[in-house]
């Protein structure tokens, strides 16, 4: 098991990646904390299929862009559970609207889900790691945060400086033996994607060369890889694009 004795964090859990992430890494001997916000009965649902693998696990509602909350999130996830040595921050929104038609709500409400969060969950979680002299932080991006897109401006930015802020992390923590990465897919046939409007996805899927979108189960393998030892070892500061060839760099 590549993740036997473990204990792993992952926000945005109750559904699509996130989700499949907690059960893969539970599948590979983890411990999973997870949040969620909203939804009770698929939460509870998912930590029934967690212990099933044979997983302990702590979760937790509540909003990842309240610092008090987070904090005490992590405080908890490290009273249930001993330690943390996964960090994967999954939560996120999506919106689409042209830059002039955006409210100043909209733009601060991706930014502080999308980015704040993975922020506060890093700031709580980071001396703890710290302490151990090992940590891997796994950041969820994506690849309009490397190329931008039309109607999607304030979506881009915040997965831009969620990239940015990862980078800047790992060369900081580097010294403690801790590594930062981001996962930047393309589109994920996901509930995030179906919001999407036809028009914007059949243009998307035009522009990819492998003209299909991925498929969550397609996306995992690539988190296990960043959260393994010793496959993840020695990534450090790098964005791993599981993208159809969106990105190619």
């Amino acid at each position: 098991m590549k993740l036997k004795g473990k204990t792993a964090v992952v926000s945005g859990a109750g559904q699509g990646i996130g989700r499949a992430v907690a059960l893969a890494f539970a599948k590979e001997g983890a411990n999973i904390s997870f949040n969620y916000y909203g939804e009770d009965a698929k939460a509870s649902e998912l930590a029934s299929e967690l212990e099933a693998s044979g997983a302990k696990v702590f979760f937790s509602e509540g909003d990842l862009t309240n610092g008090n909350y987070v904090k005490q999130f992590i405080e908890q996830t490290i009273g249930a559970l001993d330690r943390i040595d996964i960090l994967v921050n999954v939560a996120g929104i999506s919106q689409q609207g042209l830059v002039q038609d955006l409210e100043e709500s909209d733009w601060d409400r991706m930014l502080d889900i999308n980015l704040k969060s993975v922020f506060l969950t890093t700031k709580y979680t980071v001396p703890h790691m710290i302490s151990r002299k090992s940590g891997r932080i796994i950041n969820f991006a994506s690849q309009l945060g490397q190329k931008g897109g039309i109607g999607v401006s304030h979506y881009t930015a915040s997965k831009a400086g969620v990239i940015a802020f990862t980078k800047s992390i790992a060369l900081e923590l580097g010294q403690y033996g801790i590594t930062a990465n981001s996962v930047a897919p393309g589109p994920i046939e996901t509930a995030m994607l179906a919001g999407y409007d036809e028009e914007w996805k059949q243009k998307k899927l035009a522009e990819l060369p492998l003209q299909r979108f991925g498929q969550i189960e397609e996306v995992v393998p690539t988190v296990m890889l960043l959260a393994s030892d010793p496959d993840g070892n020695i990534y450090t500061g790098q964005t791993l694009g599981p993208n159809s060839g969106d990105v190619m760099l």
